[in-house]
């Protein structure tokens, strides 16, 4: 599994975030509190769903503790930011390259991937990872826990 590497444009999301770790995973309740607010949100690009997590440091997957508290967003782009909806934040991601991995499967069964991309993918190629926000794409083909589902990992980086 190659990624393709793709400089990021900066990107306006408006969503909801949590404090969470590995070990005490909100995710569920992050999305099942968004996705029926999302209609709320003016100036949408698209419907794509972006699952924003912001790590504290860049060696937090060398270093790996699953109770280390981490940023998770369910967001989605905006033309502008204007009218934020009630509980709701903005956040930016910021133009950047990035190694972007596609993957067809259900989510709970992605452990197998992270693996290889944080374990064997990056330590071997001529990148490190970038303190910058890390996410997943869904977009028309994300079907949730479906084993056609596919979404798309964006992983921060930089050159060695």
């Amino acid at each position: 599994m190659e990624p393709r590497i793709e400089t990021l444009t900066t990107i306006l999301l408006i969503g909801q975030k949590v404090i969470m770790s590995f070990a005490n995973n909100k995710t569920f309740k992050l999305w099942q509190s968004f996705s029926p607010r999302k209609k709320e949100i003016k100036n949408r690009v698209n419907n794509d769903l972006f699952s924003v997590e912001i790590y504290p440091n860049t060696s937090f997957f060398r270093e790996f503790d699953p109770a280390q508290p981490f940023e998770k967003w369910a967001a989605v782009a905006v033309s502008e930011i204007e009218d934020i909806p009630s509980g709701m934040n903005t956040i930016t991601l910021p133009e950047g390259l990035y190694a972007v991995f596609h993957y067809k499967g259900k989510p709970s069964e992605i452990q197998d991937t992270f693996q290889y991309i944080y374990g064997e993918w990056l330590p071997n190629s001529g990148y490190e990872m970038d303190a910058r926000p890390y996410f997943a794409l869904m977009g028309g083909k994300y079907k949730g826990e479906h084993p056609d589902s596919e979404e798309e990992f964006w992983i921060p980086i930089k050159k060695k």
